[in-house]
């Protein structure tokens, strides 16, 4: 096909054909549909990694070893961590898979080798390749490893208008193979490790280089590798967040508590089982459910025995449950102005659907803002959320520029973060919508 790329060759193992056999999929025209269609051939299952499994890192001499071997490598370096979510509390790595040309692959173990800043100092100047790297970054930035630059192989996708963006389906679209499924929501906390979940962790690294560098060439195909640039060197140099406000307000069934001292009973259960998660390693909701936390909020009992009716609390024992009842009765005795506000404090605009009420004319910019940059991302062949945060638009349409113009708006833009590509796409539509005569 035209403008189809080459395929690196490999001596990658799968079910019939070598990698070498296959070209990209990836092809001159827009990317592949959703069945990732554009190529007409069956994708090939990726079985082994092309070494093999190797062992799990697990002591300071192997560790290393590894260091100087992919200091010594060439090229960007496939970066993976695997996490426990679900199983143990926090967001820690239990397993570190890297992959660099002449250093072949490494899986190492973080909690044997906690401290991995010796290694990330040795690749700090390579590119790493992450897929959906802001949620591996976290607990990488916790072992001491902490990217100059990257490039994000999920973000990429969405740039380049890849309509599934998840690294199976990016594989397979662009590269024509198949990855294993199954061991992503495992307890990768596991000691030993089973080798059906390292081949996959493996599998997981083998070719993200090989599909960085094929949706390098289609962003540059589109115009958009510059854009993309801006993205990953934003996320590399982000800051770590801020703790969250208020964590227990995020409850699940939060919506159904309305009165301050149902919001007490909330905070005071979810902090209790967030400190019994903590001590105990688990996940919270493995400790006591969300459910159940605003069936108690809900009901307020006025005895373990009460609360032990509740629904998910029936298979609570008696010393538990009389351990949930004193977080309950600590809410019920808590003084008026001791009890949370409802609702967390607004730092931006009001809610849109407030907009009308509040101010017409901000609703009307806002409704045809958001036409425009729709139509945009669609023209641009992107989501809208990555043209521009919804969050931007919103609080640029709340408060405009006090004389509209493409430098004011363009400024109220940066100011709120966008990166310049996003400012050159955004301002035109943006000024136009901004001044717009109001009903």
């Amino acid at each position: 096909m035209a403008g189809e790329f080459e395929r690196p060759r490999s001596s990658l193992v799968f079910s019939h054909e070598t990698a070498a056999d296959r070209p990209l999929r990836t092809t001159g025209g827009a990317p592949p549909d959703d069945a990732g269609s554009s190529a007409g051939q069956a994708p090939i299952p990726l079985l082994e990694p092309r070494e093999g499994v190797p062992p799990v890192i697990a002591d300071a001499d192997a560790l290393a070893e590894v260091t100087a071997a992919f200091a010594a490598g060439t090229g960007p370096v496939a970066v993976d961590a695997e996490r426990a979510s679900g199983y143990r509390y926090g967001q820690r790595a239990y397993l570190v898979q890297l992959r660099r040309e002449g250093a072949g692959t490494a899986l190492i173990d973080p909690v044997a080798c906690p401290d991995l800043s010796g290694l990330g100092t040795a690749i700090a100047d390579a590119e790493w390749v992450l897929h959906a790297a802001t949620q591996d970054l976290p607990c990488l930035r916790e072992i001491g490893m902490v990217p100059t630059r990257i490039f994000d192989t999920e973000l990429a996708g969405r740039l380049a208008g890849f309509p599934r963006v998840g690294l199976g389906a990016m594989v397979e679209n662009v590269l024509g193979f198949v990855l294993e499924k199954g061991h992503s929501a495992v307890d990768w906390s596991t000691r030993p490790l089973p080798e059906p979940w390292l081949r996959y962790a493996a599998l997981d690294v083998e070719l993200l280089v090989d599909l960085r560098d094929a949706l390098e060439k289609e962003l540059d195909r589109q115009g958009k590798l510059e854009w993309a640039r801006q993205e990953f060197h934003a996320i590399a140099s982000a800051p770590p967040p801020e703790p969250r406000k208020d964590p227990w307000r995020r409850t699940s069934g939060m919506h159904k508590v309305r009165r301050r001292r149902q919001l007490a009973v909330v905070r005071e259960l979810w902090q209790t089982r967030d400190r019994i998660a903590q001590r105990r390693d688990v996940s919270p909701g493995k400790v006591l459910g969300d459910s159940a936390i605003v069936e108690a909020a809900l009901a307020l009992p006025p005895n373990a025995h009460a609360l032990a009716a509740l629904h998910g609390f029936g298979r609570v024992n008696r010393r538990q449950i009389e351990q949930w009842q004193v977080s309950v009765d600590r809410a019920r005795a808590l003084s008026e102005s001791q009890l949370p506000q409802p609702g967390q404090p607004v730092t931006g605009p009001p809610p849109p659907r407030a907009w009308a009420d509040k101010d017409p004319a901000a609703a009307a910019r806002l409704a045809a803002a958001r036409a425009a940059v729709t139509a945009l991302a669609e023209r641009l062949g992107m989501p809208q959320e990555n043209l521009i945060t919804p969050d931007t638009v919103r609080r640029v349409c709340w408060e405009p520029p006090a004389t509209v113009d493409a430098e004011s708006v363009s400024a109220a833009l940066a100011g709120h973060g966008a990166r310049p590509w996003q400012v050159e796409q955004v301002t035109p539509v943006l000024v136009a919508a901004l001044l717009q005569d109001t009903p």
